[in-house]
């Protein structure tokens, strides 16, 4: 398996966990990037959430994970979900 290929059940498990809060809660937790560490399966992880917009409509957020090594964590795996209010 790919390393970027390990790094998808972190990202999906990532994105279930954040797109299961309030639009609310979204925009109080993320006032500013957040980036910490996951552990899955014995491995570290480094995850990234970002609140990319807030409009009158919804939020929109965006998560990004990977391994930490170099290069590979210049391009990490990303996706985003939109939360209407």
């Amino acid at each position: 398996m790919k390393r970027r290929e390990q790094w998808r059940p972190v990202l999906d498990a990532e994105v279930k966990k954040w797109s299961a809060k309030s639009c609310a809660k979204l925009v109080a937790e993320l006032p500013d990037e957040q980036a910490y560490e996951v552990e899955f399966e014995g491995k570290q992880y480094q995850v990234e959430i970002q609140l990319l917009e807030n409009t009158d409509k919804y939020v929109h957020v965006g998560v990004s994970v990977d391994d930490g090594s170099i290069p590979a964590s210049f391009s990490p795996l990303s996706k985003s979900f939109i939360r209407e209010k």
